[in-house]
């Protein structure tokens, strides 16, 4: 019997660039790019409410590991969770979060060591 599709809770965001976005959590996964390992967090968001489109932030492992040799423990997959929910708010703010063209891949934004102690901060981590 097939599983019946997950109920999806969806969000508002009222962002700095004026637009009011609708968003919800699709999926989390590990993947790579190039040979970077991080995780994959996908968003499904919606600018006008009748189209919606997925959204990624790519968490690269590379700037969680600094973090945890920096501070002696690892993020929890919380945490990570969270990094990248605030990133993704940052997208929002900066206006860069819009739909791929037609047969594109989606797009997408990074936590890299070079913001990750500044999304860290507005979670007071």
């Amino acid at each position: 019997m097939a599983r019946p599709d997950a109920v999806r809770r969806v969000k508002s965001y009222s962002a700095a660039d004026g637009f009011v976005y609708q968003y919800y959590f699709f999926e989390g996964n590990r993947a790579q790019r190039g040979s970077s390992p991080g995780g994959e967090f996908t968003y499904v968001v919606s600018v006008d409410r009748q189209t919606a489109f997925p959204f990624k932030i790519f968490v690269h492992q590379s700037a969680l590991d600094g973090w945890a040799a920096q501070n002696g423990r690892a993020l929890s997959s919380s945490e990570e969770y969270a990094v990248a929910k605030m990133r993704l708010f940052n997208a929002f703010d900066e206006g860069v979060v819009r739909a791929s063209p037609q047969g594109e891949p989606p797009r997408e934004v990074v936590v890299s060591e070079a913001n990750l102690e500044e999304l860290l901060g507005q979670l007071g981590i």
